[in-house]
């Protein structure tokens, strides 16, 4: 399974009230469980800035991924960037099998 970090920002017109975010993520949840099998959902945080929330999901591959991504577009008529992650234990085990840079 590959890590995969989601940011959304949702469409104003889609959250008519403070109820419509708990709405969303459940209409989201169904939706993902029954279009995305596999798809583990790992955390989700609200944050400020830009976006509205930051994601952490598992998947098997990019397409699963993208799926995700088009059903939170569509359901949620919101904006998404979706970047795959690696655990920083794994990405040096990765880096370490380069060859030493030379001047």
């Amino acid at each position: 399974m590959q890590t995969f970090v989601m940011l959304t920002r949702l469409s104003p017109a889609t959250l008519r009230s403070p109820r419509s975010f708990e709405e969303l993520e459940k209409l989201l949840a169904t939706r993902v469980e029954r279009d995305c099998p596999g798809v583990k959902w790992r955390q989700s945080f609200a944050v400020l800035g830009p976006n509205d929330y930051l994601d952490i999901f598992e998947a098997a591959d990019v397409d699963a991924a993208f799926r995700v991504a088009a059903l939170v577009r569509t359901l949620g008529h919101g904006y998404t960037e979706i970047w795959p992650a690696t655990e920083w234990k794994r990405f040096k085990e990765v880096v370490g099998t380069l060859s030493a840079a030379e001047a």
